[in-house]
């Protein structure tokens, strides 16, 4: 049983807000439970069939196949999106705030942008995290937090703008093949030039497009990278961290195990990289995610 928020609009009446998202926000499924978020799965697709993410695949059976079966991915179907809606709207919710990765890494934000539009019934409010992972989930986790404590939907939505700035991604990735493969390699590319044995850590810009924050020679220094990232993040402010395995095996522990006693931590979260979002980085993904609060 999740949680149901009334809030009093304008009308005097209470107005029951629905959130929902995508799979594209790793948010643990314990959370998205316990907060009622509705989560429309982001669909990964090989030659025999369909799946959709987190629901009939998990992350290990693609990163198991790989590099031998990579296959492509797409959004949620605009009628899984109607039929959410509607679903919502039977359950007596009057109004949504979809949350969703960012326009310039998925079509999921356009497509339910363009659907809520049309839909009847619901007064619909939707917000481009411009950006992805669990970065993107800290800002589904805000708004959930800011309905529960009584905000209005309006309210909620202006506030994730202001927490925009205050999230971010950061992802070391075994090779770069994947993302040249899906086409989204775009600006990571072209910082790196032809220098192959640097490994890069990669972010997401304030149009939400990928690019190299930094870059370090070999894995082992772009791992420790990402620790002192979260370190100096933690000297002198809270931060909510979420640490993110894509199929990176011992490695993700010892990456836990180095950040989950850092002072400064308010929040601490162990998740897993979306299949769908996995086929286009490949095995060998660490990441870390952080709000600033």
């Amino acid at each position: 049983m999740g949680l149901h928020y009334l809030q009093k609009g304008r009308s005097g009446l209470n107005e029951k807000i629905a959130i929902i998202t995508d799979s594209g926000c790793d948010l643990p499924l314990e959370l998205a439970e316990k907060y009622d978020i509705r989560v429309l799965p982001l669909k990964v697709i090989y030659p025999e069939g369909e799946y959709s993410d987190r629901v009939d695949i998990q992350p290990e059976e693609v990163y198991r196949d790989m590099p031998a079966r990579i296959p492509t991915t797409s959004m949620p179907s605009p009628q899984e999106i109607k039929n959410l809606f509607e679903k919502v709207r039977q359950e007596g919710f009057t109004q949504v705030l979809a949350v969703h990765l960012s326009s310039n890494l998925s079509g999921t934000y356009d497509t339910v942008k363009m659907i809520a539009k049309n839909f009847e019934g619901l007064v619909i409010k939707t917000i481009d995290t411009k950006t992805l992972s669990m970065a993107s989930g800290w800002m589904v986790l805000e708004a959930a937090r800011n309905i529960a404590s009584g905000f209005s939907l309006e309210k909620a939505a202006e506030n994730l703008q202001n927490i925009r700035p205050k999230v971010h991604g950061f992802y070391v990735i075994e090779t770069l093949e994947y993302l040249r493969r899906g086409g989204r390699i775009g600006a990571v590319a072209s910082m790196l030039g032809q220098f192959l044995h640097l490994k890069p850590i990669i972010s997401v810009d304030p149009d939400g497009k990928y690019f190299t924050f930094c870059k370090a020679k070999g894995r082992r220094k772009s791992i420790e990278k990402l620790i002192q990232i979260v370190e100096d993040k933690v000297k002198d402010q809270q931060i909510r961290l979420a640490v993110l395995n894509g199929g990176s095996g011992s490695e993700f522990d010892a990456l836990v195990n180095r950040l989950k006693d850092l002072p400064n931590i308010k929040d601490f979260v162990i998740s897993e990289i979306s299949p769908a979002l996995g086929v286009h980085t490949g095995p060998g993904l660490l990441a870390i995610c952080i709000q600033e609060i």
